[in-house]
């Protein structure tokens, strides 16, 4: 069997939905044995997100192929003392052992760290929460739109002046919060290679919120006035809007800023003239009167397609962007040759292309894309490594503690 960086690192994912689950995606994507708890006949409902209304119709069950690929699924019943007894045997073989589940259902089922601690004290134990660990909101439930996007005050401020804050996109603030588990959890790995000791790692959708937004946040904590923040960013600088050319496509001017640059810009449109306009001759005037220089550039950019004026500001060597539309991202030359998606290897995988994660290590050649599990397709497999006697696996299925496949529900 070829050999990768996580071989033999074995991996509990007792989470939901995505981000702590993607994680676990991670560490079996180089090459952990992860072995995902679902429960019994609905199983993570991340296998039903594809065929929400806010998912993209019509494809295959693309997000749990995505965030479930290369794991092996046991059907456990935890409301049960039989399957309590299971998932502390899992933990107590475990090198990590990964949650989101609420404190309620930890405490329930005796799987919070204080419980799991004394079984395996070289186990790294992380959690996600909403509003993190500590303090009165410790126990709320929340997926990353309201304690990711909504309580960080993205919502707040990623939204037109004088618009209503509008909701993200699945999985938005989820994918980058599984980032910072990952990272979470090989610093603690690095730390027991050192120390032989296991560690708590935790993390919440609002801390990686929050982080997104430290631009801005580290402002505020600074003493930062953000009433002049909004002020200004009512009517966003020249550079700083977008312009929409005849195509319907729209442009983004955003690296130009410093005077060598916008006057390329400016030469590229034909439109030198500009500096000569009274209202525009200085920068300070010009940044006072963004918003008719605004429109002037705008009625230039709107007489030409954006095809056509990306060759133009290339040949101007100014770096002006287009803002692509996801329909783009299946064929876009650059997200294919970095290998950010690629096809599957697996014949069962049935989709043209996977999405990656976007961590990238030179010599750390990643696990091919295996499909994800069917629900408890590996129940009696993960039993019979547990070294269960075949009399007491049997009881286990026919008291429904854990469950396998049906025939017919692929």
């Amino acid at each position: 069997m070829e050999e990768h960086l996580f071989t033999g690192l074995k991996v509990i994912d007792a989470a939901t939905v995505i981000a702590a689950p993607a994680a676990a995606m991670m560490l079996a994507d180089f090459g952990a044995e992860v072995v995902k708890i679902e429960r019994p006949g609905g199983g993570d409902m991340l296998r039903h997100l594809s065929n929400m209304p806010s998912t993209v119709p019509g494809a295959e069950n693309y997000m749990w192929q995505m965030d479930g690929r290369n794991k092996k699924s046991i059907a456990l019943d935890l409301k049960q003392e039989d399957g309590q007894r299971i998932i502390h045997d899992l933990a107590a073989a475990c090198d990590v052992f990964i949650t989101n589940m609420p404190y309620s259902n930890r405490e329930s089922f005796k799987l919070t760290y204080e419980d799991l601690k004394p079984l395996n004290p070289a186990m790294i134990y992380m959690s996600l929460t909403a509003y993190g660990e500590k303090g009165e909101e410790r126990y709320r439930k929340a997926f990353d739109q309201l304690a990711y996007w909504a309580r960080s005050g993205l919502m707040d401020l990623m939204r037109e002046p004088g618009t209503r804050p509008t909701q993200g996109l699945p999985g938005m603030g989820d994918h980058p919060t599984a980032v910072a588990i990952y990272a979470g959890i090989v610093t603690a790995l690095l730390k027991r290679e050192r120390t032989g000791e296991g560690s708590f790692v935790e993390t919440s959708l609002l801390a990686n919120g929050l982080w997104s937004v430290s631009a801005l946040a580290q402002g505020v904590m600074a003493g930062g006035d953000m009433g002049t923040y909004r002020e200004r960013n009512d009517e966003p600088g020249y550079t700083f809007r977008v312009y929409q050319a005849s195509d319907g496509r729209w442009l983004q001017f955003n690296m130009v800023r410093n005077e060598e640059l916008l006057n390329r810009l400016l030469a590229a449109m034909d439109a030198i003239d500009l500096l000569l306009d009274k209202d525009f001759s200085t920068p300070q005037l010009m940044y006072q009167n963004r918003v008719a220089l605004g429109a002037k550039m705008q009625s230039i950019v709107a007489t030409r397609t954006s095809e056509e004026w990306l060759k133009v500001f290339k040949e101007y060597d100014v770096p002006v962007n287009l803002i692509a539309i996801v329909e783009e991202t299946a064929t876009d030359p650059q997200i294919l040759e970095n290998q950010m998606a690629v096809p599957p290897e697996a014949s069962d995988v049935h989709q043209p292309l996977v999405l990656k994660h976007p961590v990238k290590v030179s010599g750390v050649e990643p696990v091919p894309i295996k499909r994800a599990p069917h629900l408890g397709e590996h129940s009696r497999q993960i039993l019979q490594d547990l070294k269960y006697e075949p009399k007491r696996i049997e009881a286990l299925f026919e008291k429904g503690v854990v469950t396998e496949p049906e025939e017919e529900n692929p």
